[in-house]
């Protein structure tokens, strides 16, 4: 049987490992990429033509699943616990924008800057218009979810990738979780 001062540096040493992976969770992972998933579990690579052809031939509301690549070009007001900004992706037939919407309850961003380099996976929504409480988007599309889905009900987990570092993971266990909300009402926005 260990000694108690062996079990007590046994046990420090395991809490010390934990609390520096929660640490790094919740300000942000560096990583080269991060895996993006379809509503069905299959991975979904870098779909910007489709977001581009969404954008600009769905009516509003129309949802699907985007993840696209681009850089910061503006930046709007924060809303409710959520940040807006715009990102200009580039494809190899358009360049475009959308609003990337953000909610903070999942962690805290960088200050942000135009040119910064971002990589985001979400829920995409047409957004030409009002919808019940929210105003059409500045760039008539929306990302938003980009963040993981603590229920892991009504929506895949998402992210947002910021000069590299991967933000969304580091909402407190004991928090509420979001209930699950109808397409053309999502509670994130």
């Amino acid at each position: 049987m260990r000694s108690f001062s062996t079990q007590t540096k046994h046990l420090l040493l395991g809490l010390l490992t934990l609390s520096s992976l929660v640490f790094a969770t919740s300000t942000g992972q560096k990583e080269k990429s991060h895996l993006c998933e379809r509503k069905k579990g299959q991975t979904l690579e870098i779909n910007a033509s489709e977001v581009i052809n969404w954008k600009h031939n769905t009516p509003n509301q129309y949802e699907n699943r985007g993840h696209i690549q681009g850089n910061i070009s503006k930046l709007f007001d924060n809303k409710n616990g959520h940040r807006h900004f715009e990102i200009t992706f580039h494809d190899k037939s358009d360049e475009d924008t959308i609003e990337i919407v953000y909610n903070e309850d999942f962690g805290a961003l960088p200050e942000l800057q135009p040119g910064m380099n971002v990589e985001a996976c979400g829920d995409y929504i047409t957004a030409t218009d009002v919808s019940g409480p929210y105003p059409p988007s500045p760039d008539g599309a929306i990302l938003h979810w980009v963040h993981e889905n603590p229920s892991g009900k009504g929506h895949p987990d998402g992210f947002v990738i910021i000069e590299g570092t991967v933000y969304g993971y580091g909402r407190a266990q004991t928090e509420t979780k979001p209930e699950t909300v109808s397409p053309t009402q999502p509670s994130d926005r």
